[in-house]
């Protein structure tokens, strides 16, 4: 043991956040309701929504993606694609469940019911995080055969497609020393759009994540609310 000196005696003991709801103490920042994201502008202009992932991702297209809200609004449907669960790490299997979640998008596509789908694909993150670059390699290919799959049925509806992340991770999986790397990147990702009706025009450089869901409503020609500070990265 040792002397910890003197305690001092606290008036009062407050979080900085919400950390549970059955906690009975004050709390410095609560939990922002966030207004008008992305699927709620577009549940309220009556368009059909698909957010669909393997469980690995599932609640950052569905929980995260909506503000912290589990409830989908209304005209937007859920899609959970079961992970791979034969595996202790995904290493062992890189493509994961990437060609159900893509075999399952081109089915709900052809139904013709649903004018945004948010989809994300976890190989990248999930075979990044092992530290395994022949495995994270493997992973890459089947994503891209992935999206090659669902950008081929988006464009032969007439349909644009947009491609970004939130973070890097498998690009970036040896240090310049050649040790692996198992978190996540501070590097700038892409945003690429595809589609016959934007063929000549341009992004600006210099966007943020913020931009991401005006870009998307500029494409499906709706207005962006207030609430969104980003501001759509199509050129004129």
């Amino acid at each position: 043991s040792f002397d910890r000196g003197k305690a001092p005696v606290l008036s009062s003991y407050v979080c900085f956040t919400e950390y549970d709801a059955s906690f009975d103490l004050p709390v410095a920042f609560p939990p922002e309701e966030l207004k008008n994201v992305l699927a709620e502008v577009v549940s309220a202009a009556g368009r059909r929504q698909l957010h669909i992932a393997e469980t690995e991702k599932y609640a950052h297209v569905t929980f995260f993606f909506n503000g912290g809200r589990e409830e989908p609004f209304p005209g937007e449907d859920h899609c959970l694609i079961p992970s791979p669960r034969e595996v202790k790490t995904y290493d062992q299997k890189p493509e994961m469940s990437a060609y159900e979640v893509a075999g399952e998008v081109v089915k709900r596509l052809d139904s013709g019911q649903y004018q945004l789908v948010i989809l994300n694909f976890a190989n990248g993150d999930m075979v990044g995080h092992t530290g395994n670059l022949s495995a994270a390699i493997k992973a890459c290919e089947a994503v891209d055969n992935c999206v090659g799959r669902v950008v081929e049925k988006t464009l032969a509806m007439g349909g644009v497609a947009l491609f970004t992340a939130d973070h890097g991770n498998v690009e970036q999986m040896l240090t310049p020393e050649g040790a692996p790397v198992t978190a996540h990147s501070t590097n700038p990702v892409p945003c690429i759009v595809v589609g016959e009706q934007f063929v000549g025009r341009g992004l600006r450089s210099g966007g943020s994540l913020a931009d991401i869901a005006p870009t998307l409503l500029e494409i499906m020609g709706l207005a962006v609310p207030p609430e969104m500070t980003g501001k759509s990265l199509m050129t004129s």
